[in-house]
């Protein structure tokens, strides 16, 4: 079962705040705390010290803290790779890699005596998980993460996101991925234009890029990059990433009938298996519903993305719901009813058929 996460940076805030939006973020069941420790400039000490008693806090609600970490910072506090001990003492549920060694001491940390988890960046596209593998690493400890992108335009494409994760997937290694909060305001750096690993995200709302990334069928676990997102969006990411089903946002035409608005919004939808290029079609409400009337209206021509319910002048298809997937001549016989929200409309190329799914009134 996956997981959702959170991110707190406690040298860019106050620990009253990061356990404030602990107790938000347990309140909606986020599971995992990521966390930075790429660079202490201050007093070690001290640093470190405010550092623990959130991750202590993190812990007493059952939560689990991932240290992001790189090379250069195991030389600043004395740790060699072969004893994980301070990570233990600060509380740590494990360590994110932010760059990696050769592969043969990430194998090596996987073995540490406390069960600390090591997390390795899955977002490079080369073959250092092959590598990390050819070691005999414990799987058990061995997870994988995105990167996040606080750059405009830096993020990843779909495409590379897809091959870097699959290197993951073949060895059924847990995987996680980086969304992006509207309400949050920083990261663990001064630049950000927002934290997301996929470019595509960056504007989307938080709970439709979960659903993009559970569609995708690649991705454990989801944790939002910046703080502090809203109670808002806390709560419709659970929402999304505990749903049943996934949904689409459907905008409805202004004249929708009360009965379509029921055959859109209250009924569980199947994407028919025998699939056409041109409709994704739910036949069901045209058998629940077929002693109402659907009289013609809005018959206009469809392109991408509209919804569709068959009028009484298609017989026996009289009540079925359909989508357009690509532009279609109206003939008279489809009341076009809705349409996909335009920034969920690409999520139709995720829905498979003979899977189930519902729509939601945008």
């Amino acid at each position: 079962m996956g997981k959702l996460g959170i991110s707190v940076y406690p040298e860019r805030s106050t620990f009253e705040k990061d356990a404030a939006y602990l107790d938000l973020a347990h309140q909606y069941g986020f599971k995992r705390v990521f966390t930075s420790l790429l660079q202490i400039k201050d007093d070690q000490e001290k640093v470190l010290a405010g550092f623990k008693k959130v991750v202590d806090y993190a812990n007493s609600l059952d939560m689990e803290v991932m240290v992001d970490i790189n090379p250069d910072l195991f030389g600043q506090l004395g740790i060699t790779y072969d004893d994980l001990s301070f990570f233990h003492k600060l509380g740590a549920y494990g360590v994110r890699l932010d760059l990696g060694f050769t592969g043969a001491e990430e194998a090596r940390m996987t073995r540490n005596p406390y069960g600390i988890k090591i997390e390795i960046n899955m977002s490079q596209g080369t073959n250092y998980v092959d590598n990390i593998m050819s070691y005999s690493p414990n799987t058990n400890n061995l997870l994988g993460s995105h990167n996040f992108y606080p750059h405009r335009y830096s993020g990843l494409g779909y495409d590379h996101f897809v091959y870097c994760s699959e290197k993951f997937r073949k060895y059924n290694l847990n995987t996680m991925a980086f969304v992006n909060s509207h309400a949050a305001t920083f990261g663990p750096w001064p630049t950000q234009d927002g934290l997301c690993t996929l470019e595509e995200h960056r504007e989307l709302e938080l709970a439709t890029q979960v659903k993009h990334l559970m569609l995708t069928g690649l991705i454990d676990d989801i944790s939002i990059g910046n703080a502090y997102a809203s109670e808002e969006e806390l709560q419709a990411m659970s929402e999304a990433f505990n749903a049943a089903y996934p949904s689409l946002k459907v905008v409805p035409a202004e004249d929708i009938t009360e009965d379509e608005r029921i055959c859109l919004f209250e009924n569980m939808h199947a994407y028919r298996g025998d699939r056409s290029d041109y409709l994704l079609r739910s036949s069901s409400t045209r058998v629940i519903y077929a002693d109402k009337p659907f009289p013609a209206h809005n018959t206009v021509d469809m392109t991408r993305g509209d919804v569709l319910i068959d009028n009484v002048k298609f017989g026996q298809y009289k009540g079925e719901t359909q989508i357009a997937l690509l532009p279609m001549k109206n003939d008279g016989r489809v009341n076009v009813v809705g349409r996909v929200a335009d920034d969920e409309l690409f999520l139709l190329g995720f829905l498979k058929p003979w899977s189930n799914f519902k729509m939601i009134e945008a």
